[in-house]
């Protein structure tokens, strides 16, 4: 009742000229329609002065009955109202002296829509009547619990009251901040200012990872906490801490890409070159026509000296690319790096040119291999020269198989320019 009181008090104090008729029952049927109607136009008219006690009558008679649309526009006439120069301080108290009232009616009868008033609710409380941030706080996790959808903005400014009133001693506002910002930085990845808020709240990073290590211990069955770990140590560089929970992930979710690639990665970096083949081959299974994962086991069987098998798998790379020209790139490190480390009689040196052309062959099919162009110019004192091919009796278009104890994993021939 102090509610209804509130509301009809308003209507009258601030629309006492309007001409809203009490002839009849104002919660007849018929005369609640014909109030919405007038509601409606005037707020498609956008005379929210004139809309506002036909939208107070209908919700003193129904406030169910149309729920969908007059809730919201009403918040939108309360809220230019109260924001108007054209209407006197009073007038304005009195908006906010219902505001919180008209948000829980809305909540409890548009209980669809609940998270999102509740928010609002927990915003006015914050932006127009000044309350206390433990109040705040609390309306703003009321929020979230009904509805942890609703637009990060708000869940920001949650964020920045734990932030402001954080106490060790008597609050556990910094853990709560902490998990805030690492549940926003999963929302939205490619948004650095959630791990910036994190970090923000630690004295370094590597604090920041024990922290969320201790959280997953204390609740090790959660996968939630264990991302948040091991997404935090991989920023922080320190793949060997991130492994375990990696491993729980991809056992709770075991057709999960993203853990995979994640413990693939962190396997590799940490030189657990039989662990991470083995998750690259996952990936595959996972997503057979994902050029990255080939690429990234020729990677691993080069890192292990199976050099013939590295070509492999990035020839494979290329041509699920569609003609990738990076993996052909890498196919020249095999031979330029072979040549290195053999010599640099004419034997190497016609290996130095199955480099160039392998290169020049990236280049070809992908000009924004800019890396392979580069490498050409580099070789360019590495390949036979004329005087080679004339000493050694070869004319321009002979073929020669590359030869030599160092190049029997090659099986390659180049052709005399």
């Amino acid at each position: 009742m102090k509610t209804v009181f509130k509301i009809s008090a308003l209507a009258l104090f601030l629309f006492a000229a309007s001409s809203v008729s009490y002839s009849q029952d104002p919660c007849d049927p018929q005369k609640v329609l014909e109030n919405y109607s007038l509601f409606s136009e005037y707020h498609k008219n956008k005379d929210y002065l004139s809309a506002v006690p036909f939208g107070w009558q209908v919700l003193e008679c129904d406030k169910q009955k149309f729920a969908k649309w007059i809730y919201y526009k009403m918040e939108e006439c309360l809220w230019v109202l109260h924001d108007s120069t054209d209407i006197p301080e009073e007038q304005v108290q009195s908006i906010e002296d219902t505001i919180m009232a008209f948000y829980d009616m809305a909540a409890e009868n548009y209980p669809e829509e609940s998270g999102y008033f509740l928010v609002r609710k927990a915003f006015v409380g914050e932006t127009w009547l000044g309350l206390e941030p433990d109040q705040l706080i609390s309306l703003y996790e009321t929020a979230f619990q009904k509805d942890s959808s609703v637009s990060i903005y708000y869940w920001h400014r949650l964020g920045q009251l734990y932030k402001a009133n954080m106490d060790d001693a008597s609050n556990d506002y910094k853990q709560k901040a902490l998990d805030l910002y690492g549940m926003l930085s999963q929302r939205e990845p490619d948004n650095p200012q959630w791990n910036a808020e994190q970090e923000d709240l630690v004295e370094n990073i590597g604090e920041l990872v024990d922290l969320l290590k201790k959280a997953w211990d204390h609740d090790p069955d959660n996968p939630e906490k264990a991302w948040k770990y091991a997404s935090t140590a991989i920023r922080a560089g320190n793949y060997k801490d991130a492994i375990a929970a990696l491993e729980f992930l991809t056992t709770k979710n075991p057709e999960s890409v993203s853990y995979w690639n994640q413990l693939a990665t962190a396997y590799h970096k940490d030189e657990q070159l039989t662990k991470a083949e083995e998750a690259y081959k996952k990936l595959i299974q996972l997503e057979p026509d994902r050029k990255e994962h080939y690429l990234n086991l020729g990677i691993i069987a080069k890192d292990k000296g199976r050099l013939s098998e590295a070509r492999s798998y990035y020839q494979k790379a290329s041509e699920v690319g569609g003609g990738w020209g990076l993996p052909i790139y890498y196919e020249g490190l095999l031979y330029e790096q072979a040549a290195r480390s053999c010599g640099f009689e004419f034997n190497d040196k016609l290996v130095y040119l199955l480099a160039v052309e392998t290169y020049r062959k990236a280049y070809n099919m992908d000009p924004s291999v800019t890396q392979a162009k580069e490498r050409v110019s580099a070789l360019s004192t590495s390949i036979p020269t004329q005087e080679d091919w004339f000493f050694h009796g070869y004319k321009s278009g002979q073929t020669i198989p590359i030869k030599g104890e160092c190049y029997g994993w090659i099986n390659r021939s180049v052709t005399v320019p």
